[in-house]
C-alpha cells in the first residue's frame, strides 16, 4: 500500500524567486499585480532530510503527469500549511501550479498566489519579507532497505513555513493566525469582501500587525 510523502524544501535550498507581474484579468478587463513563486519543488537523486531517495525518473514521470493535467485545462491548486490528507481543500487553496519542468535530477515549477483568503496572507507574507519554503504532497512505495521511492505521484505543491530548527514540524500559519486574536475576523472579512481594493489594503495592514506578533 502505497504511503503519503510530503517533501519541505526550505526558500533558500529550493532557489526560490519571486516575480510580480502586472497583468490584465479576462473576466473582468481590471489590470493588477500577480505574484509568482518560482524554483524546485522537489529533489531528485539525493538523500533527503526524510532518508528518503527519489530517482530522476520518478521525478520526470511525476512532472510529466502534473502537466499533462494542465495542458487538458485542469486546475493543480495548492494550500497553504500541509492539510491532514491528500485531498486539496478549496476553502484553503492559496495558489495553483502554472507549468513544472526538469533541469537535471530536480523537479522545477511555477506557483500563481491567488487572490484567495490564504493566497492574500501568502502574499502579505511574502510581501513582508517572510522567508517561505514549498513541500511537495503525494503518495509512493517506499524500500525498507534503502529509501528509495517508486511508484510516485505528486499531487500538489504547498507553500509552508520554514521550521526553526533541523527535524522540526513547520507551524501551520494559518492555524496561528487563526489562533491569534484578530485573525479569524481578518480571514472572515477577506472572504466578504473579494474585489474591493479599499477592504483589501485595509485587511493587509491588519495581517501584516499580525504576522508582527507571531513567534
Amino acid at each position: 500500500m502505497k504511503q503519503e510523502l510530503r517533501e519541505y524544501i526550505s526558500q533558500s535550498a529550493a532557489n526560490t524567486v519571486v516575480e510580480a507581474r502586472e497583468e490584465r484579468d479576462s473576466s473582468t478587463g481590471v489590470t493588477g499585480k500577480n505574484l509568482y513563486m518560482r524554483g524546485i519543488f522537489i529533489q531528485g537523486g539525493v538523500r533527503n532530510a526524510n532518508q528518503r531517495i527519489y530517482p530522476t525518473r520518478e521525478i520526470e514521470r511525476a512532472v510529466k503527469t502534473i502537466n499533462e493535467t494542465l495542458e487538458k485545462g485542469y486546475s493543480v491548486g495548492g494550500e497553504l500549511s500541509h492539510p491532514a490528507d491528500l485531498a486539496i481543500n478549496p476553502d484553503r487553496i492559496s495558489h495553483m501550479i502554472t507549468e513544472m519542468w526538469m533541469d537535471g535530477n530536480n523537479g522545477y515549477g511555477k506557483l500563481k498566489i491567488l487572490p484567495t483568503p490564504t493566497g492574500q496572507i501568502v502574499k502579505t507574507l511574502i510581501e513582508s519579507g517572510f522567508k517561505l519554503g514549498v513541500s511537495s504532497r503525494g503518495s509512493g512505495n517506499v524500500s525498507e532497505s534503502t529509501g528509495e521511492v517508486s511508484d510516485f505521484e505528486i499531487i500538489t505543491v504547498d507553500v509552508v513555513t520554514q521550521p526553526s530548527a533541523p527535524g522540526a514540524f513547520p507551524t501551520p500559519v494559518y492555524e496561528h493566525l487563526m489562533n491569534t486574536k484578530g485573525g479569524y475576523r481578518s480571514l472572515h472579512v477577506a472572504k466578504e469582501t473579494l474585489g474591493d481594493a479599499k477592504a483589501q489594503k485595509y485587511i493587509k495592514e491588519s495581517l501584516i500587525n499580525i504576522i508582527k506578533g507571531l513567534k
